[in-house]
C-alpha cells in the first residue's frame, strides 16, 4: 500500500556524492523537527523530469522556503554520481537536495515504484510531491502518468503551503 497523509515517512538512508566521496544521508534526520518538501522523478536527465518538473522547484526554491520549509528534496531511483552531475548541471546547490535511493529501496517502503523494464529502465518511482512535517506526510500529490509533471508540481506544493 502506498503512503498517504498522515503516515509517517520510513527511515531510510539516501545518499549522495560530495567532495569526499559517497556519503549516507538520513531521511529521519532531514525531516526531525521540520517542515519539508520531497519531490520524486523517475530518472535525471529524462525529458519531463529534466525539462518541466525540476525546473519548477528550482524557479520557486525561494518562495517555497519563505513559506517555512527547512529543505527541498528530490529524490531519484538513479545512483549517486548521476544525480550529482544532474545536480551540477541544473545549479541545484543551495536550493534543492538530490539524494538517491540507487536501490529503490524508500521508493518500495512508501509503495510509489513502477516497473519500468519494458523501456528499458528497472525500477523507477512514480512522479510525486509531498509535504512532510517532523516526518508525517501532511500533503501528498501522486502523477497518475509518469511523462506528466502538473499534480506534482512545484505550483501545486505552494498552494498545498
Amino acid at each position: 500500500m502506498a503512503i498517504q497523509i498522515g503516515d509517517r515517512l520510513p527511515d531510510a538512508t539516501l545518499r549522495q556524492f560530495k567532495a569526499g566521496g559517497v556519503q549516507t544521508v538520513s531521511l529521519a534526520d532531514l525531516a526531525k523537527g521540520k517542515k519539508i518538501v520531497l519531490f520524486a522523478v523517475p530518472g535525471a536527465f529524462t525529458p519531463t523530469c529534466h525539462e518541466k518538473h525540476l525546473p519548477g522547484f528550482l524557479q520557486h526554491a525561494g518562495e517555497i522556503k519563505a513559506k517555512g520549509v527547512a529543505a527541498i528534496l528530490c529524490v531519484a531511483v538513479n545512483d549517486p554520481f548521476v544525480l550529482s552531475a544532474w545536480s551540477k548541471a541544473v545549479e541545484a546547490e543551495g536550493k534543492i537536495e538530490i539524494l538517491s535511493d540507487g536501490n529503490g529501496e524508500f521508493t518500495k517502503a512508501i509503495g510509489l515504484d513502477f516497473d519500468g523494464s519494458a523501456a528499458g529502465l528497472g525500477t523507477r518511482s512514480k512522479r510525486y510531491a509531498m509535504i512532510a512535517e517532523d516526518g508525517k506526510v501532511t500533503a501528498l500529490m501522486v502523477e497518475d502518468v509518469p511523462s506528466q509533471a502538473e499534480k506534482s508540481s512545484a505550483a501545486s506544493i505552494l498552494a498545498a503551503l
